[in-house]
């Protein structure tokens, strides 16, 4: 993929980085608006017009929202038209393929695929959606959402808010910044070298993510999904899931990491979208630390909107599995997301109602095995398209598929070959390595010989990672950001 191609990452952001320094403050916004579009032409030039309809709706709704401030009907009606608009676009864009699909097989129908014409151009709806559209809507419907309801000033440059919404260290993949998260920056900000020396840690912190542990260990899993069921033996389907279970956390925080960092650089700070979630000891605590910024995003524009917990235990149920349903096929136009949200909401509610209290009293490794067992279960259904071959997946893990061996050649091939990668992946899941770091600094003294070494260790690290990271793009070819699919 296009984006996270060497000659992007290479040379691209420190070109970019480096015009961006020089310029006075006044143009910054404008250089990170035409820097976005470019990063976003590169993959593919049409898709801008749907990021370009998306900004100037909502920049338009806010602007008639603070005309007319204190006429309600009006300010609603900009509102409903900014999230009518966004959610069509997701419609059509995102849904539009798999809604016909199912209405031509379901009622025996031949309709055809529209086409999205803008001017000139026209877009097929069949076509792949633009990347990161799920991303950049829900941004841009945050700024409108929070005017509505006075959270929030109106941004009356353009320029400032298109910079909002495009801003490229995370515009295709969070995590999802709404403009109460960065409204103060974007009129003033300060760079300090602090800032962008802790932007250069987190980027290549994430780097090492994605390429050295969620690349290496994913090829695990493309091995073994692409192995027929009754060949695999129930060991060789539990490390291929466990594979893509480390994956898709280590690619998706190692891009958070890597956007957060490029926003030091910036002069942003964005908020934190993981924290160790496989630390966690319930279904409900997992989703407080994974993909934070979404859960955030729906409690707020969602869940409390809908009432919350505040109108009694049915409604409470009702609005989370609203919650669930809307998370599922958030990402992605498939029955199986709509599976998978449908399998958390399930384990949420459940969870609400009485086995939340049940797991406080239980062991923590009780608890930590119970949650990871079924997050395992649930990337099964996440990452399997065809619902039949995922309950067939999970009947294969569980010993009830077609091949009940316990072990094959492929689970020993898997364990000589990935054993030390899915020990690294363990171990770096948890917050041990800090812990530890952390102890070590608080041990020892500033003024301790040991404490220079603490320091220069650190920065080795960091220095050792970025060049395997170089090294390894270099000689792979496979190098997937998965949720650049969401």
């Amino acid at each position: 993929m296009v984006f996270s191609s060497i000659p992007f990452l290479f040379m691209f952001l420190p070109i970019t980085l480096g015009i961006y320094y020089i310029l006075p403050r006044r143009f910054q916004n404008l250089f990170i608006l035409l820097s976005a579009l470019f990063f976003y032409a590169w993959g593919e030039p049409k898709y801008i017009f749907i990021m370009l309809a998306s900004i100037l709706i909502d920049y338009c709704a806010g602007l008639v929202m603070r005309k007319f401030d204190d006429k309600q009907k009006i300010r609603r009606a900009a509102l409903l038209t900014s999230v009518i608009m966004n959610i069509t676009l997701l419609g059509i864009f995102k849904y539009g393929v798999f809604t016909i699909d199912n209405i031509n097989t379901i009622f025996g129908m031949d309709l055809n695929y529209p086409i999205f014409s803008i001017g000139s151009f026209q877009i097929p709806v069949k076509a792949l959606p633009p990347i990161g559209l799920s991303f950049f809507t829900f941004q841009s419907m945050s700024y409108t959402i929070d005017l509505y309801k006075r959270n929030i000033k109106v941004q009356r440059n353009v320029i400032s808010f298109a910079a909002f919404v495009t801003l490229f260290p995370q515009l295709v993949a969070g995590p999802i910044v709404r403009y109460s998260d960065i409204s103060k920056e974007l009129e003033t900000r300060k760079i300090t070298l602090n800032m962008i020396y802790e932007g250069i840690l987190h980027f290549i912190t994430g780097m090492g993510k994605k390429v050295l542990i969620a690349n290496s260990i994913g090829a695990l899993w493309t091995q073994i999904k692409m192995t027929q069921l009754s060949e695999l033996s129930v060991l060789s389907a539990w490390l291929g899931i466990i594979a893509f279970t480390f994956q898709i956390y280590f690619d998706f925080s190692g891009y958070s990491d890597m956007a957060i960092g490029l926003g030091k650089m910036l002069g942003f700070n964005f908020p934190k979208n993981f924290d160790y979630p496989y630390l966690s000891r319930s279904i409900s605590e997992f989703w407080r630390r994974w993909h934070i910024t979404l859960g955030a995003w729906f409690k707020s524009y969602v869940y409390f909107p809908l009432g919350g917990s505040r109108k009694g235990l049915k409604r409470t149920v009702f609005n989370l599995a609203v919650v669930w349903l809307l998370t599922g096929i958030w990402h992605g136009a498939s029955w199986n997301f709509f599976v998978w949200g449908l399998f958390y909401g399930v384990i949420i509610i459940i969870e609400k109602l009485f086995l939340g209290k049940i797991l406080d009293k239980l062991p923590a490794f009780f608890c930590s095995f119970y949650t990871m067992f079924l997050v395992i279960l649930g990337w099964v259904i996440f990452d399997t398209k065809d619902l039949p071959i995922a309950f067939g997946y999970i009947k294969t893990m569980l010993g009830l598929g077609e091949n009940r061996v316990l072990t094959d050649s492929t689970a020993s091939y898997a364990l000589l070959n990935y054993g030390i990668i899915l020990l690294v992946c363990v171990f770096a899941s948890t917050d041990l390595w800090r812990r530890a770091y952390d102890y070590l600094r608080r041990k020892i003294s500033a003024e301790n010989p040991f404490q220079i070494l603490l320091n220069y260790s650190a920065v080795a690290y960091q220095t050792g990672v970025f060049v395997l990271v170089i090294a390894y793009l270099v000689d792979a070819g496979y190098n997937p950001f998965l949720y650049f699919n969401f």
